[in-house]
């Protein structure tokens, strides 16, 4: 039972995170389970899991929808992300990581310098490649801090679309940016490297929290350039264009609302030049 759960989990999150189920869309359970061929039980289930993970959300009388994630909240579970990450880096710094992980860190840092120079020297970079070794990286990273909390609750932001590691852009669409985004990030790996085996915590974690910080930016400025993003990249985009959409029809509204309030004061206006005038009562004198 509980890998059905997990399998329907996955697909259900595949389907949010691919845009294909809309953001604000409702979620019909029939549907769903007709589509999945499941029961609804298991279905029920990976819908609690959803929400827990944010991507859905319980309606006040029943059922659920998809949430709406936009840019913004991208950017504030990337913040928290970063911050995590800056507190495993000062704790792989100060209290010394095993081994096996710093070698793991190291591997990844000489595999994106390859990476690197093959761009520089004009190759296409494979995005699997850099993909793949970036969550190498950040999970050695977590892994070093030997802190099962910190890394569960790391896995939990993670799940927010485009707050993943894994969430990197190498498209093509923007050669120039992406090529320097990336190499920024390789000199971030190869600094905080540095830092750990070095055991300066403060400045791994430092470094950490901008190479983050980096990557919240980096995704707002792509992402309306319409630089597609795996790992939740179309909800995002999704969520932007019904964001968008909803913030004209509240301006169309607000003018409206003006123009008819307009029209009732020139209405009421003309109204009282047509009554008479009162006339000022004459007083008699005795």
């Amino acid at each position: 039972m509980a890998s059905l759960i997990e399998s329907v989990s996955a697909e259900l999150r595949r389907l949010v995170l691919s845009g294909e189920l809309a953001p604000n869309e409702r979620v019909v359970e029939l549907d769903l389970a007709s589509r999945l061929k499941v029961s609804r039980t298991p279905l029920r289930l990976a819908f609690a899991e959803l929400e827990r993970e944010g991507l859905f959300v319980r309606l006040p009388k029943r059922g659920f929808r998809v949430k709406r994630v936009t840019l913004d909240e991208v950017s504030q579970a990337i913040d928290v992300r970063g911050t995590l990450e800056g507190l495993a880096a000062r704790i792989a710094a100060e209290a010394g990581s095993p081994p096996e992980h710093v070698e793991e860190m190291r591997a990844c840092v000489m595999e994106g310098y390859q990476l690197v120079e093959a761009a520089t020297a004009g190759k296409l970079v494979s995005a699997a490649q850099w993909v793949t070794m970036n969550v190498r990286f950040h999970r050695a990273l977590v892994q070093a801090a030997q802190n099962p909390v910190l890394a569960a609750t790391l896995a939990h932001v993670a799940k927010t679309p485009l707050a993943a590691p894994s969430a990197v852009a190498l498209g093509g669409a923007q050669p120039e940016l992406e090529f320097t985004f990336l190499s920024r990030a390789q000199s971030d790996h190869e600094d905080i490297l540095a830092a750990i085996e070095a055991r300066e915590g403060s400045r791994a974690e430092a470094l950490l929290r901008e190479h983050a910080r980096r990557s919240r930016d980096n995704k707002r400025k792509l992402i309306p350039m319409g630089v597609e993003f795996p790992d939740g990249g179309a909800a995002v985009m999704a969520a932007e264009r019904v964001k968008i959409a909803d913030s004209a029809e509240t301006i169309r509204s607000t003018q409206r609302t003006q123009t008819l309030k307009k029209k009732l004061n020139t209405a009421r206006e003309e109204y009282e030049e047509c009554q008479p005038k009162s006339r000022t009562p004459i007083t008699i004198m005795a």
